[in-house]
């Protein structure tokens, strides 16, 4: 406390870790039991196949997919065709937001060949 300046008091997390990473952990189960009830099986496989190759976009699926929940906007299980148009409209919306285009230049080298002439 003697290098901080008069009235100031060093930080010091609101809970100890064990406890917040209990309430993480009891955070992650209980949006994978909702992501169970909402996905049926080829959906839910496919979501995890999803989150093997981009886990923060399988995190925005599932956001879209609790909240769209929440909302009451599912009705019944999210079949494996219906999470694929989902995917669908995101990227749509994704690219419309996103208009810088990826393009790639390719620059060969130009050496002196006997061929040429």
């Amino acid at each position: 406390m003697e290098g901080l300046p008069q009235g100031l008091k060093p930080q010091t997390p609101a809970e100890p870790n064990g406890e917040q990473e209990a309430r993480r952990e009891a955070e992650e189960n209980m949006r994978r039991d909702m992501i169970a009830t909402i996905l049926d099986s080829a959906a839910r496989e496919r979501l995890s196949r999803i989150a093997l190759v981009s886990p923060e976009r399988s995190r925005q699926i599932e956001a879209v997919l609790l909240r769209m929940a929440q909302t009451g906007q599912l009705r019944g299980k999210v079949t494996e065709s219906q999470l694929i148009e989902l995917l669908e409209q995101m990227e749509e919306a994704q690219s419309k937001t996103n208009t810088k285009k990826t393009t790639i230049v390719y620059q060969r080298r130009r050496d002196f060949d006997d061929d040429d002439f």
